[in-house]
């Protein structure tokens, strides 16, 4: 088992990369986005996929996640209609969760 600390290290140094390859195309960036604060979400303990999780005390984190999974599957499918600000609102719920987990969950 990995120390806690060493996660949350990783976490932030994969997070810190991201964000400077946001100024240049967010919308490539989208997707890993999504991959890297789906693995924080599983090693905090949320089920993203249980039903009774999205109803529990800490709902918002996850329909926050979902929101932001679905405007990045939109974009890699083209849908129509994606405009800059669905792309600004994904990267935005996605910050909001990962700088939450980071903070309020330092420890699993």
């Amino acid at each position: 088992m990995q120390e806690p600390g060493l996660s949350r290290h990783e976490w932030e140094s994969e997070w810190a990369s991201l964000e400077e390859q946001l100024a240049d195309s967010p919308v490539d960036v989208l997707p890993e986005l999504d991959d890297l604060v789906e693995r924080i979400l599983n090693e905090r303990g949320y089920a993203i996929d249980d039903p009774v999780v999205r109803e529990g005390d800490e709902r918002e984190v996850v329909s926050d996640f979902l929101a932001a999974r679905e405007i990045t599957r939109l974009v890699a499918d083209g849908a129509d209609g994606i405009s800059p600000g669905d792309v600004a609102a994904a990267v935005n719920g996605y910050r909001e969760v990962y700088e939450y987990l980071i903070a309020a969950r330092s420890t699993p």
